[in-house]
């Protein structure tokens, strides 16, 4: 399996740009795959430089409804005239940040007739599932760092409903995929327990202190492989590094193989 990240918050490579946002290109043994589509089309213009080429996907996944990772989404349907995107059923409800600005889809991709919507589960093969926990216990709180959502059309703290995970099996190997882990990254491995999880942690507000530490280590008690990015934040992600044997970074343009 091999996972490229065609944009993310940084780069190391002056030829690829960065952006505050999430777009993976997967390719398994059965699939070649998107999941996410950053915030502009911008992933599209990293995947020509890397020689990816988009109109061979054959699906896409959303893993939730906010911009930096719904925005390239557009374009992706402009390059690529066959593939499915999966995606929540909630995820085309509006979403807010903490200072009330919109942050959710973009209102003309809901009028597509390539959207696939999903709910607590969905299984699009034997190699890959989504999932969204909505209805799972979970162990650790919720910190909705102020967002918010409309549901019934009034404006809620954000519970994040249409946040989905892809669960790859290949190999003998759980891959876990996940856009920010927005219901919480120690309750996302509490739940799955992958071999490997790639995706955001959604810690880059949180402060550099014990809390911190002791997520790092509770998340090393898991003979997890973990590439991290995006919401993750780079100095959350080096203030954790030295209390995790196995955490990585994945910036726009590397490729990772699994």
């Amino acid at each position: 399996m091999k996972i490229t990240a065609l944009t993310e918050n940084t780069s190391r490579d002056p030829q690829i740009g960065c952006e505050h946002g999430l777009s993976l290109y997967i390719e398994t043994n059965a699939h070649k795959l998107l999941f996410d589509a950053g915030q502009s089309a911008l992933f599209a213009a990293n995947a020509e430089q890397l020689g990816v080429d988009l109109s061979q996907v054959g699906l896409a996944v959303l893993s939730h409804g906010h911009y930096d990772h719904a925005g390239g989404l557009e374009r992706f349907l402009q390059l690529n005239d066959h593939a499915p995107v999966y995606l929540s059923r909630y995820a085309t409800e509006p979403h807010y940040n903490a200072d009330g600005k919109y942050i959710g889809t973009a209102e003309a991709l809901s009028h597509s007739d390539r959207l696939r919507y999903t709910g607590e589960a969905y299984r699009i093969d034997e190699s890959l599932a989504l999932y969204s926990c909505n209805e799972r216990p979970k162990p650790y709180p919720l910190d909705t760092g102020g967002l918010s959502m409309e549901s019934g059309g009034a404006r809620c703290p954000e519970d994040f409903r249409h946040e989905q995970y892809l669960l790859i099996t290949e190999n003998g190997k759980r891959v876990l995929i996940s856009g920010c882990s927005h219901k919480g990254i120690r309750n996302l491995m509490h739940w799955f327990r992958p071999d490997v999880l790639v995706g955001g942690f959604h810690l880059m507000k949180r402060k550099l202190d014990d809390r911190l530490i002791a997520d790092a280590k509770a998340l090393d008690n898991y003979p997890t492989a973990y590439y991290t990015c995006h919401c993750t934040g780079v100095e959350q992600y080096r203030y954790m590094k030295p209390y995790m044997q196995r955490l990585h970074y994945l910036s726009a343009g590397q490729t990772i193989e699994l």
